[in-house]
């Protein structure tokens, strides 16, 4: 099958950066910091929450790639409404857990808007989780067979890919095949600090294990100079790629 119309194309498109900061100001800030070298710039709960899904709007209709991480998981109904207004907003991508009846409900939203310019993704086990987490919640793991039943999951709702950790990536990449896209939080370049992520990867290994997107934060926007953290960044990942 052909690969995913949201499959990246350059270096920079698969760079993701979350503006996870507590105001608009300095969300407005770190884009401006790092405009042009970004692809994606993800804005989640945080900054939702500060008015970020006005600023979501705002940096779509210039022209920007938003990812919305709502990680949405509720009724059907209220996940296909909701999915219907993301869609109106001009994001590129958004968030559901990847639970089957969820997930079906976020397809039909955009199936009944016919719209095709929202990625989908569905959201398998979070990258601060390990396996000692997964069984506190009641699954049994190991994670990797977790993941990999919710991303078959995934594919057969015909979502337009999955977030997990890069260390699921290759296999994950072997049982989607190339029409969904990966995009791997818990990305650390070489020497950064791992902080509360538990399945982590460099980005030249994120990209050599199949990962489309790579989520990478505050080792850019925690930095003293961002615009030379994601440059380092991007360098990394162009290696991988050539």
């Amino acid at each position: 099958m052909p690969a995913s119309r949201f499959t990246p194309k350059t270096p920079n498109d698969r760079l993701v950066l979350p503006l996870d900061v507590p105001s608009v100001d300095e969300a407005r800030a770190l884009v401006a910091a790092t405009d042009g070298l970004v692809g994606v710039y993800k804005i989640g709960m945080e900054l939702q929450f500060a008015g970020g899904l006005e600023l979501a709007k705002e940096l779509a209709g210039d022209g920007r790639k938003i990812f919305l991480d709502v990680k949405l998981h509720d009724i059907d109904n209220t996940i296909t409404q909701a999915v219907k207004n993301i869609a109106r907003m001009g994001m590129t991508f958004m968030t559901v857990h990847a639970y089957p009846k969820t997930m079906r409900a976020a397809v039909k939203a955009l199936d009944e808007l016919n719209h095709q310019d929202l990625c989908l993704l569905g959201v398998t086990v979070l990258t601060s989780m390990n396996e000692a987490d997964l069984t506190d919640a009641g699954y049994r793991g190991p994670i990797a067979d977790v993941v990999e039943a919710r991303a078959r999951h995934a594919k057969t709702a015909r979502m337009g890919g999955i977030v997990c950790a890069a260390t699921e990536a290759s296999a994950l990449r072997r049982a989607l095949g190339p029409e969904m896209v990966i995009v791997t939080p818990g990305i650390r370049p070489a020497g950064s600090e791992t902080g509360d992520q538990q399945r982590v990867m460099t980005p030249a290994e994120a990209i050599n294990a199949g990962s489309d997107y790579l989520v990478i934060g505050r080792p850019i926007s925690k930095a003293e100079d961002p615009r030379a953290a994601a440059r380092a960044v991007l360098r990394e990942i162009e290696t991988a790629l050539s």
